[in-house]
C-alpha cells in the first residue's frame, strides 16, 4: 500500500460510515420545535373541562442566582421551583425521550399549608411540549407545595390504559423579602441618627467646657477704695 502511515492511522482509528453520536441527555429547556406553551387554568371544584386555553412562550436560558433567587428541588431532582425576589416561582421540570413520547398533557396542583389543612391554590393543565409554568404571586412566609403529574396518551379502544406516572411535588417557602428590606432601611436610618445624636452631644459638651464655665469661674473686678 502506497498511502503514508498517517493516513493508515486515522483510517483505523475513524468510526464507521453508519456510526451515529449518541442523543444528548434532555435538559431544563424545552424543544427548539416548541416555540409556545399551551395550558389552561382550570377553576376550582370537581369539573376539569372548564377553563380558557392561553399559550406562555418557555423561559429559556433562565439562571437561578443568589441572592435574588431561591432553587428548591424535588426528591426526584426532575421537579424544581426557582423562587425569585419578586415574589413569583417559576416551577421547571424535564423528562427522558422515551417518557416524553408518551405523554399527552402535565396536570400542576398547588395547595398551601394551614394551621390545620391544606388549601389549594392553583390547577393548570399544560400541553405536552410544556417544560415550565411561572406562578406570578406567591405570599411571604406561606408553605407551599407544587405537585406535577405527566399524564399518559390514551389508550386504543381495544388496548388496556397506559398507567399514569407518580407525580412529582416540590415544596417552598418564599421569604419576606420586603420585611427584610424595611428592616435594613431601619438599621441604616437608626444607625444615621446614632451619629447625628453623638454629633450633638460633643457640640453640647465642648459648649458647656469652653463658652459656660469661663463666665462664672472668672472673679468680677473689684473697686479700689
Amino acid at each position: 500500500d502506497a498511502r503514508p502511515p498517517l493516513l493508515l492511522l486515522l483510517a483505523a482509528c475513524a468510526p464507521p460510515p453508519c456510526a451515529t453520536a449518541a442523543p444528548t441527555p434532555p435538559g431544563w429547556e424545552p424543544a427548539a420545535d416548541a416555540p409556545w406553551c399551551p395550558y389552561k387554568v382550570l377553576p376550582e371544584g370537581p369539573e376539569a373541562g372548564g377553563g380558557r386555553l392561553c399559550f406562555r412562550s418557555p423561559a429559556r436560558g433562565f439562571r437561578c442566582q443568589a441572592p435574588g433567587c431561591a432553587a428548591h428541588a424535588s426528591a426526584g431532582r426532575s421537579l424544581r421551583a426557582s423562587v425569585l425576589r419578586n415574589r413569583s416561582v417559576l416551577l421547571q421540570w424535564r423528562l427522558g425521550p422515551a417518557e416524553a413520547r408518551r405523554v399527552r398533557a402535565f396536570a400542576l396542583n398547588c395547595s398551601w399549608r394551614g394551621a390545620y389543612t391544606r388549601f389549594p391554590c392553583e390547577r393548570v393543565l399544560l400541553g405536552a411540549s410544556c417544560r415550565d409554568y411561572l406562578l406570578p404571586d406567591v405570599h411571604d412566609g406561606v408553605r407551599y407545595r407544587l405537585c406535577l403529574q405527566p399524564l399518559p396518551l390514551r389508550a386504543e379502544p381495544a388496548g388496556a390504559p397506559e398507567p399514569a406516572a407518580p407525580a412529582e411535588c416540590v415544596e417552598f417557602a418564599a421569604e419576606p423579602a420586603g420585611m427584610r428590606e424595611i428592616v435594613v432601611a431601619m438599621t441604616a436610618v437608626g444607625g444615621s441618627i446614632c451619629v447625628m445624636l453623638v454629633v450633638i452631644c460633643l457640640l453640647v459638651a465642648y459648649i458647656t467646657e469652653n463658652l459656660m464655665h469661663p463666665a462664672f469661674g472668672r472673679p468680677g473686678l473689684r473697686r479700689q477704695p
